[in-house]
């Protein structure tokens, strides 16, 4: 059991191996809550052992509202909220790494990875979807994708998929420079 807890619903979960170099952080994980208290609390949940956890970390400072999505990859982790926020945090000093104020003009309700780049997707209540470098977290780009709230994203290798309060899911592709524009000639 996971103790230690928040003072209000636990709205997200993200969970990742532990990014230590020692032998015993690679047999944990990484379990990480976001609540509508504003916080973020970090549990090292080791493999294969039950009993009660309580968190090691709780990331500060906080959000100015409810967290509402987080992505992890390794000692990475990006986390949004009801605050129009995302704030990059390295998990393995606990510290606030960079905060994108006013990242989206409403509520950010979706965030991942997008594998095989170094790019993070945030979707929002008006339903816009955002690209962030992972390194500098400047925009990269943005489209309209739904015409109501993003409720979730996620990624696979060669999509971004987005689910929303339309009744609609959402499937995108990254455009590469040899793709050819869909009003240009076929060859």
């Amino acid at each position: 059991k996971l103790s230690g807890g928040h003072q209000a619903a636990i709205m997200c979960l993200a969970i990742g191996p532990h990014g230590g170099a020692s032998s015993q952080d690679q047999d944990s994980n990484y379990v990480i809550t976001g609540s509508k208290d504003h916080y973020i609390k970090v549990f090292e949940v080791p493999e294969n052992k039950g009993g009660v956890i309580g968190p090691s970390l709780n990331l500060e400072p906080p959000h100015y509202d409810g967290i509402q999505c987080m992505t992890i990859s390794g000692d990475i982790l990006f986390s949004a909220s009801r605050d129009t926020c995302i704030k990059k945090w390295n998990l393995r000093t606990g510290e606030l790494v960079k905060s994108l104020n006013n990242a989206h003009k409403d509520w950010v309700c979706g965030l991942s990875f997008l594998h095989g780049e170094n790019l993070v997707i945030s979707g929002c209540r008006g339903g816009n979807i955002k690209l962030w470098s992972t390194e500098s977290c400047s925009l990269v780009g943005e489209m309209k994708a739904h015409n109501s709230t993003i409720n979730t994203i996620t990624t696979n290798s060669s999509h971004i998929f987005t689910a929303s309060n339309d009744g609609h899911i959402g499937m995108w592709r990254l455009r590469q420079t040899f793709d050819k524009s869909p009003d240009s000639e076929s060859s």
